[in-house]
């Protein structure tokens, strides 16, 4: 993909990237996680970052979603400029326009699985009874039969775990979905499920941002983006 690709189906870029750069500092110098990259993502689709381990995916993914700032460029979400964030704006930005799906799940213990889809609808401002209601829809969306919606995360599978974070991660109907490695827990058959659900996403014109090792999740993306040393290699 380049810049001159077309857009997604609504018309628009849900992403842009350019320029972006983000360096830490240690003890032996500094380290150039992402090293001036620039790109688009459509909306509507599915796009896999590629590259070994150190290599600024997850770097990339929460300066996307974010959990961080770049040290220089300028990133744009959905119309929202990243930069200009601060206090509630970014805390409601991570709420509505951004879903989260990671390696661990990341549920939490306490809650059961409906309960776990809710809060992030409570916490926008749902009302509770109408976040439980869509809470449980979405967990049949994604395959979670109902006589375990009750359920804690300890009580289920990992590939149930995967599913219940995946419902999460749609509660606030967001444009973009991040997936940092969503397969490495799981099963390949398990996995292959858990890829074809995150497929499934970009059929609703979001745009579903995975980095992954995972050959299979590169075979379904629409865009490839292979990452080394912080930079793009390749874009296809």
């Amino acid at each position: 993909m380049n810049d001159e690709a077309a857009p997604g189906t609504n018309g628009h870029w849900t992403a842009v990237v350019e320029d972006v750069r983000k360096e830490f500092r240690t003890g032996s110098g500094d380290v150039k996680a992402v090293d001036g990259v620039s790109f688009r993502l459509p909306a509507g689709k599915v796009v896999a970052l590629r590259g070994p381990s150190g290599c600024g995916k997850s770097t990339l993914l929460n300066l996307l979603g974010a959990l961080d700032r770049p040290t220089s460029g300028r990133l744009t979400v959905d119309g929202t400029d990243l930069a200009k964030l601060r206090g509630g704006d970014e805390v409601a930005y991570r709420r509505r326009k951004v879903g989260f799906v990671f390696q661990m799940f990341n549920l939490m213990p306490n809650l059961s699985a409906v309960e776990n889809v809710a809060l992030p609808m409570e916490l926008a401002g749902t009302a509770p009874g109408k976040a439980r209601d869509r809470a449980a829809q979405l967990l049949d969306r994604v395959g979670i039969p109902a006589d375990r919606h009750s359920r804690r995360p300890a009580r289920l599978s990992g590939g149930e775990q995967q599913r219940v974070a995946i419902a999460r991660a749609l509660a606030n109907d967001p444009p973009l979905i991040l997936a940092d490695e969503p397969t490495a827990n799981l099963d390949s058959t398990t996995g292959a499920r858990i890829v074809q659900l995150l497929r499934s996403l970009a059929d609703d014109n979001r745009t579903v941002v995975i980095a992954t090792h995972d050959d299979s999740i590169a075979g379904i993306a629409d865009v490839v983006i292979a990452m080394r040393d912080g930079r793009i290699a390749v874009q296809s």
